[in-house]
């Protein structure tokens, strides 16, 4: 049964037509992955479908009937004002915590939530109003592992339509059944999920540049036999207005003869032109649009020592609320590492800490002070709207100037970088944020959730450029493809509020696997076990009768760790 019937719709911001005649049929039990580049007016068009936001032109047909519409906005638009009117149900707080939210009542301060919960909390109420049309914009943006599978599996359960705008490839690939990329102003549909839609648009996009290339031939054949009927034409022309030839006289007729036969190709000339442009016209093929490439450099600082962060027994609490306890961890120079835990489980209090902004409230976590750290926060919304990108960077120097021009082009931001950062979208302000730390030799990267606004393209070479960095990095993520691509090593908060260190990556961390749990346990307990040796090795010297019981037992718990990870 059809649901919704668009078409012509169309939406301008002054003289910018953002949406040129939008046409899209929505089906009961549709689930809809809408795509597109940042700006391109997937927001703007979910807002008009949703009744948030006036077309300019079009229709939408409910064939008489009534659509119940839920929306779930981006998460920035989700504030402790916003929330708080609607923050009394019990049936609401009850669908809350089945999303993972601990420690929830209806005293908590909204303010001390995570984006992350604030968005469940959101989603809960728009799940709650039981809507025939389900419209999601970034549903998994700050969404931890399993809030991204509840979430899978309600819209399994969903028997209503879903558009789903997301940025989340592993989410698309087990949500969406057909997806629609919006470009230059209209949509382009395509039958399956995320990775069908990218086979299939490759597919489309060589076959049409074998049309195109075969058409130019075309093209250039007819062109070249013109170029020759006009050159004969043009001689023709010349023999006709002739008086005399090198005898010093003409035959007879020879001057009507070349007339009449320059007319004729002069005819045929226009014939062919004609011709051809009636056959481009009818049958025109574009040249198929590249996508555009963002290009992300990192430059790393010379290399360092080995260990760069150490943790021994640290514990944050705010009050009687635990965050983690009794944990031990280390990085090296050069992993990439992902931290990972629930929402609410303290991971960017944890960022916080290791960036001096926030203190442990017992053991140590020490970090080389000689590391040039950069640091990409999680709010695309905390740049000073005022200002700016030139100006929010805080550059002065020429040359410095020049460079984040360069790399602005790069971004497809060049011609934002004079606006306010109040007029650039979610995904622009990311993008100002990078072109920060693109200007710096670094160290260590600490991103979290730095591929929240971006969009596709966009994450798929950040991923590249990252995989590349020489550097250490630290992420907090919710995109699993970005953590499968990037991660070695992982630090996760668990629900004994201890944070572990697994020298693995996510997929083996996941997988299951039988005789591998013994292991894995095993493992874990000897990781945790060597950073809390290393921590006390750091505080003695080798003089130390200490030291030497505790080297013995570093190498004893190092070569069964290499038995384990072997065996895993």
């Amino acid at each position: 049964m059809q649901l919704m019937k668009i078409r012509n719709l169309k939406k301008s911001f002054g003289e910018h037509e953002l949406l040129k005649g939008i046409d899209l049929d929505l089906f009961a039990g549709d689930r809809i992955g809408l795509t597109g580049h940042n700006g391109t007016g997937k927001t703007t068009l979910a807002k008009i479908v949703a009744g948030k936001m006036k077309r300019d032109e079009g229709s939408a047909d409910t064939f008489g009937r009534k659509v119940k519409i839920g929306y779930l906005q981006q998460s920035a638009d989700y504030t402790e004002k916003t929330l708080k009117r609607q923050y009394t149900s019990g049936e609401w707080l009850k669908l809350a915590k089945l999303l993972g939210i601990s420690h929830l009542d209806e005293n908590r301060n909204l303010a001390e939530m995570s984006g992350g919960e604030r968005l469940k909390l959101a989603l809960a109420n728009v799940l709650l109003e039981k809507p025939d049309l389900l419209i999601l914009d970034e549903p998994t943006n700050h969404m931890d592992l399993h809030g991204v599978e509840w979430l899978t599996e309600k819209l399994k359960e969903f028997d209503g339509t879903a558009i789903i705008i997301s940025h989340d490839r592993y989410f698309l690939d087990v949500t969406a059944t057909r997806m629609e990329e919006l470009a230059d102003g209209k949509l382009i549909s395509y039958s399956g999920n995320y990775t069908a839609y990218r086979e299939e648009k490759k597919r489309r996009f060589e076959q049409q540049e074998k049309e195109f290339e075969k058409q130019q031939r075309y093209k250039k054949r007819i062109e070249g036999q013109m170029e020759k009927l006009k050159n004969w034409s043009e001689k023709a022309h010349r023999e006709s207005t002739k008086n005399k030839d090198s005898a010093g006289k003409l035959p007879m007729g020879y001057k009507e003869h070349h007339r009449v036969k320059a007319k004729k190709m002069d005819i045929q000339v226009r014939s062919k032109m004609n011709r051809l442009n009636a056959e481009l016209e009818k049958n025109k093929v574009e040249k198929p649009k590249e996508e555009a490439h963002v290009y992300f450099q990192f430059d790393a600082a010379s290399k360092r020592g080995k260990r760069i962060l150490e943790g021994a027994d640290a514990c944050k609490a705010f009050g009687s609320r635990v965050l983690f306890e009794k944990s031990s961890f280390y990085l090296k120079y050069g992993e990439k590492a992902a931290l990972m835990g629930p929402n609410g489980s303290g991971k960017t209090t944890f960022l916080r800490i290791l960036l001096g902004s926030d203190t442990l409230t017992s053991g140590t976590v020490w970090i080389s002070e000689t590391l040039k750290i950069g640091y990409l926060s999680q709010e695309a919304e905390d740049l000073d709207e005022s200002l700016t990108p030139i100006e929010a960077l805080g550059l002065s120097d020429n040359r410095m100037r020049g460079r984040a021009m360069e790399i602005s082009a790069q971004l497809g931001m060049a011609s934002s970088m004079e606006k306010k950062i109040g007029f650039l979208s979610l995904g622009q302000r990311t993008r100002v944020k990078l072109i920060g730390l693109l200007l710096q030799e670094l160290d260590i990267l600490i991103l979290d959730e730095p591929t929240n606004h971006l969009d596709l393209p966009a994450r798929e070479q950040l991923e590249e450029t990252l995989s590349q960095f020489a550097g250490t990095l630290l992420i907090v993520s919710h995109d699993r493809y970005f953590l499968h691509q990037l991660a070695d090593c992982l630090l996760v908060i668990g629900e004994d509020q201890v944070i572990r260190r697994y020298g693995m990556t996510l997929k083996e961390y996941e997988s299951p696997g039988t005789g591998t749990d013994n292991r894995k346990e095993e493992l874990l307990i000897v990781e945790t076990k060597l950073s809390e040796v290393l921590g006390k090795l750091s505080l003695h010297t080798p003089l130390d009768r200490e030291y030497t019981e505790l080297d013995l037992l570093f190498k004893q718990l190092l070569r069964r760790k290499k038995e384990l990870s072997g065996k895993l």
